[in-house]
């Protein structure tokens, strides 16, 4: 089993470029572990990458 380990700006330049300009720079410095490398991946899996990496970032944020 191939195990790579990526920014999340590769997957998003990758597969959905166009979401790019909407994500943070923590965002997309975010790493993710990918089970079968970025080969494997498709558009769908990349949408919950994506929002599974800005749930994460944003747990520990302060509401005002």
């Amino acid at each position: 089993m191939l195990v790579e380990t990526v920014k999340l700006s590769a997957i998003v330049m990758r597969l959905t470029p166009e979401l790019y300009p909407f994500l943070k720079r923590a965002e997309l410095e975010f790493e993710i572990v990918l089970r079968n490398g970025l080969e494997a991946l498709e558009a769908e899996d990349a949408m919950e990458i994506i929002q599974y990496s800005i749930s994460e970032q944003q747990k520990d944020a302060l509401l005002h």
